[in-house]
């Protein structure tokens, strides 16, 4: 939280004992910043947040909604009275209020009538801590009534009269819009002789005969009820008489040499003065003993209306119309007073205290007359309310001193005079809250070195807590000369160096306990520019380069940017940025400029910058080779209403043809200093038939072109204003949609200054339902581009027109639009839904489409909703989050993946619009099937003797069924990591331990282990374990000599390997002439079917792979990679070595002659191929 506190800075004492700071208590109030998180806990009194306008005027035919709208801790209650007493909400059927507001909706559609509800209303928010009052609320049904009847008689004056036509609208709330019209619903044209006054009366300075007409109908516009009322038609005929006598001016109005108005303070000031006379009199003002303020002085009504807007105390004084012809001039005083409404000069602030602690609400106010100050406690005159004695009232000041918790309140300053008044709310609140931090914790701060830091500390406590702030983890301490303590909290530091780099701790305190926060700081190297680009001055079509070296902290990123004259360098080829220059080869005369390299990093930006003169190749002098000069002389001439004619002269064109004139406009009225492209011609015309605007203040240039480019613009011309007309095209992007289920928000893209054609750019709204019988609604504005229609139906087709007018006429008709409005939530949840499983992992849902007529706005598709209950095994019962699919469109099915199998699941399915989702349909539950387990949690050998081994192993992770049982797979491995048979073994489902026994000593043994559900076998996990040593053996092994590492034996086992590959090729020769190859058809006769697939990657056995790579060894293949084989005690020794469970030993080719007899068929489970043999097999085949 933020505490009030004098805006000074404090320097820090300096000392060597670790350096406490201090913020001082210097204001008698805090405020409660906006944490959410901290509003959570406080206990707050109530604040109206909303309320309708004090002059409320409603619409007869909708219903009343008066608003009042209120926060608070606990949240309050509402109460309401209706002129002066309570209004008892509950005894009215058609009164109701909204849910946890205090906004009232007063139902007059369905019956009733809006006068019976007229009148001041007032609501009270109220909870333990206070009561808050909302302003008085006048409610007033909206009228239009009908003109009064009457015989109006045909005029009939003769040629250069004046004529005063009469209007007198009825009075309607508010007061009506008037204009004139006639029978064809064309705006009558007004000009400096004819113009309506500010009474709606019409005014003719003098009349001429094609003033003959006999339908002036005056017309009132009501917006509030979107009615016209129209006066009966006057006729008007005017005879032409032999002579006009002119005469001087005289005023229509106001009458007499002088007159007073008064004004509110902030409204607007209309002045008029309308004169008749012959020639038509001009007006203008002047005020005495002063001027008129430039920006807020507007002349309407062809100068017969002085406006000036905000008008304000100063504004009082003398004003002077003055209307002049030829004969002579006339005029009149009006006495200016402007009185004022109360306006603050000081609004109550809410006050958060502590227990024992000072403060005081401030009301002070101003206007004309001066306003009187009274105040209310709770909503009680403060004469009335209990008495406490923390509170004394001096004027419009209210102290308090010594507070208690009981004196929390809301307190209502009502400033008022004979114009308006003033309420406002503001409330005491005694907290004793202990200190909080609220700037987030370890907070990292990075900081150029020689630039501020600040370090914050926002912080809230009652009573209001000291900041103390120190550096590193033993509380270093901080000079004097180094930090700077602000009024918020925040340490800064003033011109930080690499040793400001570290950790520091801020702590607040008060009486009620202690917070701390930590917040990192981290300095680095400024980014420097160490090599500048320099000045050049380079011959045309040469080759120049700047050099740019910059020097920057390493552990930010660096960005180097070169600029053109500020601007981005141009996308041209001869443009070369390298790493530290920029190259810029065939320089050309627009070359020349200002470059700037730019040096960017998060945390700075340095810059340096050079010019680049261009000069001619040689000082031979030759023939000035330009841009023409600029034209001049021009000239307006044949100035119609929709076109001009434009002539010029030619400047010189520098030894270069003129190929063409570019003309250009500027738009004096509505884009003053903008000048667009009007149009071009040929080099050989000085003149040019414009076509224009209406309504436009047109000045135009000319500038002239050769094959060296543009000359500069001419002078401007004169300006020419082109006289109004009605629009000639309507707004576009014209769209309606509901942003509440119960409006229609109408957005259109409004016409600029240029499009409007005239004075008084206006939108004619209109709407109806598209499959109703209602008749068109419209509705007049100006200066918006939205219109919102309440008391929609939801989600309605609607068509909808956008047409504009201004003072002149209407646009054409525009075409009808289609929107809808507002959407809401759907109403009906989708039927029949039901699931059809199709494996383990995959299911297909459907359902019936929601009715359309449901959905109440456009579909947007369906949602599926869809949850795993429980699993259906025991071991797995756990509560999984809700998944979410989204089907777009009106799509009625779909599929759900990722399953897990043998579970339980529950789903739901929604529609889905664009305001959000429909109720869910009933939950459906389904199961899916049984599947594969995954393989077992974890395998380990353990307690391992000379014949025994004992497995435990963890039950698989995801058995995705019922297990049935175990299999274990395992055989041995010798020392040239062959593989010995496999032995197959089944164990039951509830076992976790296995002791394998009548195992050969001092053997590795590999073992392939997997987990069974009714749906088959799952992965498996594979473990190796050796028996235990005999020490008597190997005490006899140690004393042999390894018969590979002889000499002789390696030169033999490289004549074998040779012996072996000749063999084998002339085998193959043999095979691929014809020949049966006889291993071949033993291999394929002996193949089991069961092993043939039993790899390493899909689950089952391969090869035993050494335990430096665990890579599986080809198949086939029984011999180690460095082809050695360890000699024993005696020959005999190697039979001995390898007798396994069958008694055999695999050997490579070279030993099969000497030690083996014929080769037995492996086991079931061994890894023979039925893919073409390896050598060594084959050898063994051959021999």
């Amino acid at each position: 939280m933020q505490l009030k506190i004098m805006p000074k800075k404090k320097h820090l004492p300096a000392g060597r004992a670790p350096l406490i700071l201090f913020l001082c208590q210097v204001i008698s109030a805090l405020e409660v910043p906006l944490d959410p998180k901290l509003l959570e806990d406080l206990v707050q009194p109530p604040t109206i947040t909303q309320q309708s306008p004090k002059d409320y005027i409603i619409d007869p035919r909708e219903n009343i909604v008066i608003q009042c709208e209120a926060k608070g801790k606990p949240p309050p209650s509402f109460s309401w009275t209706q002129n002066g007493t309570h209004f008892d909400i509950d005894k009215d059927p058609l009164v109701t209020m909204k849910p946890d507001s205090g906004t009232l909706i007063i139902n007059i559609m369905s019956e009733g009538k809006a006068e019976t509800y007229e009148g001041v209303y007032q609501c009270t928010a109220r909870n333990e801590r206070g009561a808050a009052i909302s302003n008085n609320i006048v409610v007033r049904p909206s009228r239009s009534p009908l003109w009064t009847k009457e015989k109006l008689e045909p005029m009939t004056l003769q040629n250069g009269q004046p004529l005063v036509l009469p209007c007198r609208p009825p009075v309607g709330l508010p007061p009506p819009i008037i204009f004139w019209m006639d029978n064809s619903f064309q705006r009558l044209p007004q000009s400096e002789r004819v113009s309506q006054g500010l009474n709606g009366d019409l005014y003719f300075s003098n009349v001429l005969p094609e003033d003959t007409r006999e339908d002036y109908i005056c017309y009132a516009r009501f917006n509030h009820t979107q009615t016209i009322q129209q006066k009966q038609p006057i006729s008007v005929k005017v005879i032409s008489a032999k002579s006009n006598r002119e005469r001087p001016p005289t005023f229509l109005t106001p009458e007499g040499n002088a007159s007073n108005k008064e004004e509110l303070r902030g409204n607007v000031l209309s002045l008029e003065c309308i004169a008749e006379g012959l020639p038509t009199p001009v007006v203008y003002w002047i005020k005495e003993d002063g001027t008129l303020p430039i920006n807020r002085t507007f002349y309407r009504n062809f100068q017969k209306t002085l406006q000036i807007i905000q008008v304000s105390e100063a504004d009082s004084g003398n004003y002077q119309c003055i209307a002049k012809n030829a004969l002579g001039a006339i005029h009149h005083t009006i006495s200016v007073t402007v009185k004022a409404a109360p306006y603050w000069i000081m609004a109550p602030q809410n006050l958060v205290l502590s227990p024992g602690e000072d403060g005081a609400l401030i009301c002070r106010a101003n206007g004309n007359p001066k306003p009187t100050i009274s105040w209310l406690s709770n909503g009680v005159p403060i004469e009335i309310a209990p008495d406490d004695p923390s509170r004394k009232i001096d004027g419009d000041t209210i102290i308090f001193s010594n507070v208690q918790e009981r004196s929390s309140a809301v307190y209502q300053c009502n400033a008022s005079n004979e114009y308006g008044y003033l309420l406002a709310n503001a409330f005491v609140n005694v907290l004793a809250e202990p200190p909080r931090i609220l700037t987030s914790a370890n907070t990292h701060y990075q900081v150029i070195a020689n630039r501020p830091a600040f370090l914050d500390c926002a912080f809230f406590g009652s009573p209001l807590p000291t900041i103390e702030w120190f550096k590193g983890a033993k509380g270093n301490a901080l000079h004097e000369d180094i930090y700077v303590l602000h009024e918020n909290g925040t340490l800064g530091i003033p011109v930080p160096q690499k040793e400001s780099t570290g950790t520091y701790t801020c702590v607040a305190k008060n009486k009620l306990g202690m917070a701390k926060n930590e917040v990192n700081l981290e300095i680095k190297d400024p980014t420097r520019i160490i090599k500048q680009p320099e000045y050049a001055v380079v011959q045309r079509g040469s080759t120049v380069s700047f050099e740019c070296k910059v020097k920057h902290d390493h552990t930010l990123i660096l960005t180097v940017t070169w600029l053109k004259d500020d601007h981005e360098l141009p996308s041209d080829g001869r443009f070369t940025v390298d790493k530290d220059q920029l190259v810029v080869a065939d320089v050309g005369d627009d070359d020349g400029g200002t470059y700037t390299c730019v040096a960017n990093t998060t945390l700075d930006t340095v810059s340096a910058s050079a010019v680049l003169g261009v000069v001619a190749p040689t000082p031979t002098p030759a023939p000035i080779y330009d841009v023409p000069d600029p034209p001049f002389d021009l000239e307006l001439t044949d100035q119609l209403d929709k076109s001009v004619q434009l002539s010029w002269t030619p400047g010189d064109d520098n030894n270069s043809p003129i190929t063409k004139f570019i003309i250009e406009y500027e738009d004096a009225m509505h884009e003053a200093g903008l000048w667009h492209y009007q149009t071009e011609v040929p080099g050989t015309q000085t003149r040019a038939q414009l076509k224009l605007s209406p309504y436009v203040n047109y000045s135009f240039r000319v500038m002239a072109e050769n094959s060296l480019g543009r000359s500069l613009p001419s002078q401007p011309s004169e300006q020419y204003l082109t006289k109004a007309a009605e629009p000639d095209k309507n707004p576009m992007t014209v769209e309606g949609l509901g942003s509440e289920p119960d409006n229609l928000v109408i957005t259109w893209k409004p016409l600029n200054g240029f499009e409007s054609n005239g004075p008084g750019l206006q939108y004619k709204v209109s709407w109806r339902q598209k499959d109703g019988d209602d008749e068109w609604t419209s509705v007049v504005v100006a200066n918006v581009s939205k219109y919102i229609v309440s008391g929609t139906p939801t989600f309605v087709p609607y068509l909808i027109k956008v047409q504009a007018l201004n003072d002149v006429g209407f646009a054409p008709e525009p075409a009808a639009v289609m929107g809808h409005s507002g959407e809401d939530l759907p109403m009906v949840a989708p039927r029949n839904v039901h699931v059809n499983v199709l494996n383990g992992t995959l299911a297909e849902v459907h359902w019936d489409p929601v009715p359309l007529k449901s959905i109440r706005g456009h579909l947007q598709g369906y949602r599926i909703y869809y949850w795993k209950a429980q699993s259906s095994s025991k071991r797995n019962r756990r509560h999984m989050e809700k998944k979410i699919l989204i089907f777009q469109g009106s799509k009625t099915h779909g599929m759900l993946p990722g399953l897990e199998p043998f579970s339980h699941y529950m789903l739901n399915v929604r529609v889905v619009n664009g305001k959000g989702e429909g109720p869910a349909s009933p939950d459906k539950d389904f199961n899916t099937p049984e599947g594969v387990p995954s393989a077992p949690s974890a395998l380990k050998i353990v307690n391992p003797t000379l014949d025994s081994l004992t497995l435990e192993w963890d039950p698989p992770r995801h058995p995705n069924g019922i297990l049935t049982e175990y299999t274990l797979k395992y055989q041995p491995i010798n020392s040239t990591h062959e593989l010995g048979p496999l032995i197959d073994l089944k164990i039951p489902a509830n076992k976790t331990r296995w002791t394998l026994k009548n195992l050969n000593f001092s053997t590795r043994y590999k073992f392939y282990f997997y987990a069974q559900t009714s749906a088959g076998s799952g992965s498996q996990i594979t473990e190796e374990a050796v028996t235990t040593v005999d020490e008597g053996k190997m005490a006899m092994a140690s004393r042999q000599v390894d018969i590979a590492t002889q000499g002789w034996f390696i030169g033999l086992m490289c004549a074998v390997a040779l012996l072996i590959l000749i063999l084998l090729i002339v085998c193959f020769i043999r095979r691929n002439k014809g020949g049966k190859y006889p291993v071949k058809e033993k291999e394929d006769a002996h193949a089991d079917p069961e092993i043939q697939p039993m790899k390493e990657d899909d689950g089952t056995f391969g090869e035993y792979s050494d335990a430096e790579d665990h890579k599986p060894l080809k198949k086939g293949s029984r011999t180690p990679s460095d082809r050695t084989v360890k000699k024993e005690d005696s020959d005999d020794s190697l039979v001995d070595y390898g007798e396994g469970v069958n008694g055999q030993f695999n050997e490579d080719g070279s030993f099969i002659g000497q030690y083996s007899g014929k080769k037995e068929k492996e086991p079931a489970e061994g890894n023979e191929s039925s893919e073409a043999p390896s050598p060594v097999n084959a050898m063994n085949s051959f021999v």
